[in-house]
């Protein structure tokens, strides 16, 4: 089963699925320019392990209760819209409220509380990646979404620190664009699912 197919599939669909979550977390590098390399690894980190989570909470909705899944599918790109909407709303207000702040570290600085909600907000869609999954065994599902969270952590990592290197150069306007882009992400999340993307 883990041959060199099975690894391609989930680099691949790792990468599909970490695209919300680089974008976030390079709002996060944006808004916190002087981030240190610690929190750097927590912000993708908790995206990897909600990236790897959700499909395989998936796997097991859609081996076990596949009707119930069915029914809370039409609940995801609303959930993601509400929660990164009043994250990137929160992160804008303070932005526009801390415009004129030219300290070269930003003026806020984001909770781990705040982190967890980018994290499921990022990778609630990705429950329906359990359909990927249907062809595996338990062993099989947990090594392709460690496969997935591997990815995602690198690929976040790599967001981070181009934000950073941004958010250096745009002082206290960070922030403002930071919060832009997770309301414009939580609104793509949201149309995309319409649009049958």
């Amino acid at each position: 089963m883990f041959d060199f197919m099975f690894f391609a599939e989930n680099i691949l669909l790792g990468v599909a699925l970490a695209i919300d979550a680089f974008s976030v977390s390079l709002a996060n590098g944006l808004n916190e320019p002087c981030m240190k390399m610690r929190k750097m690894c927590t912000i993708a980190g908790l995206f990897a392990f909600f990236q790897a989570l959700m499909p395989f909470i998936g796997w097991i909705l859609i081996t076990t209760v596949l009707s119930y899944f069915e029914a809370f599918k039409v609940f995801i790109p609303w959930i993601a819209l509400v929660l990164l909407g009043f994250i990137g709303g929160k992160m804008l207000y303070e932005g526009i409220k801390n415009k004129d702040c030219e300290c070269e570290c930003g003026c806020t600085s984001l909770t781990i509380g705040a982190l967890i909600v980018q994290g499921i907000a990022t990778s609630i869609d990705a429950l329906s990646a359990g359909l990927n999954f249907t062809e595996y065994d338990l062993f099989g599902a947990i090594v392709a979404a460690v496969v997935i969270a591997l990815v995602t952590f690198m690929i976040c990592l790599t967001g981070v620190f181009f934000g950073k290197k941004t958010g250096t150069k745009l002082a206290g306007k960070a922030g403002i664009l930071g919060g832009v882009i997770l309301i414009v992400i939580g609104i793509w999340i949201f149309t995309k699912s319409f649009l049958g993307i």
